[in-house]
């Protein structure tokens, strides 16, 4: 007699199992993640012949694995040279910061090699249609279909076979037969596995949008992010028009490198060298201000941090920060006070960076540092001069990675000095540029600022 399949209950967020219902999961804590699911008893699996038997892993062809550019040179970098045929990217980020017109553009962009089939669930095809004649993404072989519905897409793929499919966004989907309302746990991840199916089964690169939420973490089910092949955020304020795509999982590529946008009216550009976009240009040194160089993935990038410490008449000193991690400028702050006597306790302290980039690298503490005894002793740094390294508790300044690539970056755009950390194992020289290796804060406020010595 066969052997009836024992109940089993799995967490749909970490996959967690338990031979009985709980409320909360054991392993990710999550509330009302547990469902039950139907497993077989041990050794009640019967073997089957595959279609496809198993063969030497010399003799597999990889031609239809390369990837295939998509006309986006910073996509293609953050990518590993473009997508996968059969490869399945998730792109999320907050509403408004442009996925649709990236992913619009990547279309266009592709439909020169092929049909592309572009299937939106949140706005109608009018109004899709109406942005892509703004932003010039008319292709006489992108197709449009404005669908919510898993069975009607598969629909749209028989008939226009695609290279390239485009889902804005896997939360508006559903799948028939599947209890639970579009974008809840068990119908993204019906969805997705769908998709992702298809995709495999008909070698096409596949494309989801996927939404996040207020934490910034992507909606849906965790196994969404284990289930697909990258996984990219792209970030922006949306005060600002610089966007930075990054790439948080990539089986067919590097998860270093980072593709940086501008969002215009017309569309989306891809900027190669955007380290302009983060200095202000001015005549005359302004104290407060200091020049970084930071390294985003593999790309170093020239940074401007700006600090002002103002006298106030507050019992309790305003903090602000806007671009910066506000624990590392309050541990900045700690170190000026202790190490080298700068009384900032009754003022009020403002520091931001230029262009809307945010700085959370610890090699940024010594221009930090350098901006705000500039703005606190009313002393400007001299032209050309650039601040790399970390700051310790103990007023220290330590090595950082990557010193040569900051250094190159920092002489390519026309800087002189630089105030380094002090490594005697290992000096860097880059010609064009002088270096100052400095081992404490106080050796480099000196450095910098000539006038305190007196």
């Amino acid at each position: 007699m066969a052997r009836a399949a024992k109940r089993t209950f799995r967490c749909t967020e970490c996959g967690w199992t338990a031979p009985k219902w709980v409320g909360r999961c054991g392993d990710c804590q999550s509330w009302g993640t547990v469902e039950e699911v139907s497993a077989p008893v041990a050794g009640g699996v019967t073997p089957v012949r595959s279609g496809t038997p198993a063969r030497p892993i010399a003799e597999i062809d990889v031609e239809a694995a390369q990837a295939s550019p998509t006309g986006l040179a910073e996509l293609d970098r953050v990518l590993g040279g473009g997508v996968v045929p059969g490869g399945v990217l998730l792109l999320a980020g907050e509403p408004g910061v442009g996925k649709s017109t990236l992913l619009l553009e990547v279309a266009a962009r592709y439909a020169a090699l092929g049909p592309v089939l572009y299937v939106t669930g949140e706005e109608s095809a009018g109004q899709v249609r109406l942005r892509a004649e703004r932003v010039g993404a008319l292709a006489p072989k992108l197709y449009l279909a404005a669908e919510t519905s898993l069975a009607a897409l598969a629909g749209h793929v028989d008939e226009v076979a695609p290279r390239l499919l485009v889902v804005d966004s896997v939360q508006t989907m559903s799948a028939p037969d599947v209890p639970g309302v579009p974008g809840g746990v068990t119908q993204v991840r019906e969805v997705a596995a769908g998709l992702i199916r298809l995709a495999k089964e008909r070698n096409i690169a596949t494309v989801l949008v996927g939404h996040v939420t207020k934490d910034g973490s992507i909606a849906g089910p965790r196994v969404l992010e284990h289930l697909v092949d990258v996984v990219l955020q792209f970030e922006g304020d949306r005060h600002s028009q610089l966007r930075m795509l990054r790439a948080v999982k990539n089986r067919y590529g590097p998860t270093d490198e980072i593709g940086c946008f501008e969002l215009t009216d017309s569309g989306i550009v891809g900027l190669p060298d955007p380290s302009g976009l983060f200095l202000t240009r001015r005549t005359e040194p302004v104290p407060g201000t200091c020049v970084t160089v930071t390294v985003e993935g593999r790309r170093p990038l020239i940074a401007e941090v700006q600090a002002l410490v103002a006298p106030t008449a507050l019992p309790q000193p305003r903090r602000a920060t806007s671009g910066l991690d506000s624990a590392r400028v309050a541990m900045v702050l700690a170190v000026l006070e202790k190490r080298v006597n700068l009384r900032m306790g009754a003022a009020d302290v403002y520091t931001s960076t230029v262009g809307g980039v945010r700085l959370v690298e610890p090699s940024v503490d010594l221009a930090l540092a350098l901006a705000l005894a500039g703005s606190h002793t009313d002393l400007a740094l001299p032209r050309g001069m650039v601040a790399i390294g970390e700051v310790g508790l103990a007023g220290d300044v330590r090595v950082v990675s990557g010193l040569q690539r900051r250094l190159l970056e920092a002489q390519r755009l026309g800087f002189t000095t630089a105030i380094v950390p002090a490594d005697a194992d290992d000096p860097v020289q880059v010609e064009g540029i002088s270096t100052v290796g400095v081992s404490d804060l106080g050796q480099a406020l000196l450095t910098a600022f000539p006038e305190l010595r007196r």
